[in-house]
């Protein structure tokens, strides 16, 4: 019997049971926030992967046209990938700039051009980076969460070996293991959402530089092409 009772008592289910509301709320709240963070990590994971895929096909596809023209005709209606979407914004806004006389607008085709690129870019950007920002606060904040759950538990246990009168190891060690479970589930949380943050960012900044690169190089073409016209 006083086996199990051991048992219970260091076993994190145990643990958990045995401790108040408050540090139940704090623990459920940063499993959750752990869930989340998964779900996000793996669901970018994937999206990053497809997109990355869909872009090489496109660049493999732009290079081997014939023409812009005859790449822009070979487009889908709905273009998904951030690569198609800078060629085909950019194409059309070259095609209107066609039918005007840029000088008399006092604005350089290239500054339109850029314009119109960048702002698809940022668009594309800022999809990618949608529910960063609870990666990163799960991060650097669930740590602190379980690092305030530990006082807590600390402080109920202090309380309660003062109420007993009693200073053991049998009464102190219970309450100090409980109060530490939080900081557990605290870095349970965080730990993954910093690495997945990181790794994610650094894909996000990879696809960004891609198309950052096409865009200038797209731009020389269209450029060179209205030249030579």
């Amino acid at each position: 019997m006083q086996n199990e009772a051991v048992h219970k008592t260091i076993s994190m289910m145990g643990m958990f049971q045995d401790s108040d509301l408050f540090m139940k709320l704090l623990m459920l709240a940063l499993l959750f926030a752990s869930v989340w963070c998964w779900a996000i990590i793996i669901d970018k994971v994937i999206i990053l992967r497809r997109t990355r895929e869909k872009m090489k096909a496109f660049e493999e596809k732009f290079w081997h046209a014939g023409s812009l023209a005859e790449c822009y005709k070979s487009m889908p209606k709905k273009v998904k990938d951030p690569l198609s979407l800078v060629f085909v914004n950019a194409y059309q806004e070259w095609m209107h700039l066609q039918g005007q006389k840029a000088k008399s607008l006092s604005i350089k085709m290239e500054e339109r051009l850029s314009k119109v690129m960048q702002i698809t870019i940022d668009k594309q950007i800022e999809k990618l980076e949608t529910k960063m920002e609870f990666l990163a606060s799960t991060g650097s904040v669930a740590p602190l969460l379980g690092l305030f759950g530990t006082v807590w538990g600390i402080m109920n246990s202090f309380n309660a070996i003062g109420a007993m009168q009693s200073a053991n190891i049998a009464a102190v060690a219970p309450g100090v293991a409980e109060a530490l479970l939080t900081t557990a589930v605290g870095l349970i949380a965080a730990i993954p959402a910093l690495i997945g943050y990181n790794k994610i960012t650094h894909d996000i900044d990879r696809v960004t530089g891609q198309m950052e690169t096409f865009s200038d190089e797209l731009t020389t073409i269209l450029e060179t092409q209205r030249s030579d016209k």
